[in-house]
């Protein structure tokens, strides 16, 4: 089975917008292990938005507060656990979507590299296109590598910022394999060129 995991610099970079370009470029199914805030909507809903026909696998975990999992399991009474999570059956490429950064705790034990680790796909990351994008990508990278968690690019979200794009190539030694910028909604990547790059 081909497919990513796509992840984010932080919260709110367009992790769900890229995922549903994702999805809707390769016609591929969608799953979000741990859904927190359900109780403000899913982002499957958003998916669907920009491909009806997209068949998302139901979350692991669903969780009503809007915070990170570890909190948001914890206020529910519910306990992750890493070995619950199993890749979804499909014949199509898959876009599993984690939850914040790459750092963010699932339990007291764990943090979202540990889910990347068990799923072994490999990870897009999303960043900003603004300022501050280099450092945070970097990072990112950094923090992905030392956990030997391989990379298959870097999609950039906002306006084109064609100095922040090569410093983070180089500097990041990654290929920055797709470039969004802000929509109006997920209905407007029906009008925007599928990403060429593919897993």
């Amino acid at each position: 089975m081909s497919g990513v995991f796509v992840t984010g610099t932080d919260t709110d970079v367009g992790k769900t917008m890229v995922s549903a370009w994702l999805v809707r470029s390769w016609r591929a199914d969608y799953w979000k292990p741990v859904q927190s805030g359900v109780s403000q909507g899913a982002d499957a809903e958003v998916i669907r938005r920009a491909w009806p026909e997209v068949h998302a696998h139901p979350s692991t975990y669903l969780l009503p507060e809007p915070l990170s999992p570890h909190e948001a399991a914890a206020r529910d009474g519910v306990s992750i656990r890493l070995g619950a999570f199993t890749l979804p059956e499909t014949e199509r490429p898959l876009v599993v979507e984690g939850a914040g950064g790459v750092l963010v705790p699932l339990n007291d034990h764990h943090l979202m590299t540990d889910l990347m680790k068990h799923l072994g796909l490999p990870v897009v990351v999303v960043a900003r296109s603004g300022l501050g994008t280099i450092n945070h990508t970097l990072l990112t990278l950094e923090a992905l590598r030392n956990r030997r968690i391989g990379v298959a690019g870097v999609v950039l979200n906002g306006p084109p910022h064609p100095a922040n794009r090569a410093a983070i190539e180089h500097f990041g030694k990654v290929a920055v394999i797709g470039e969004l910028p802000l929509l109006g909604g997920p209905e407007a990547l029906a009008a925007h060129a599928p990403i060429a790059w593919h897993p």
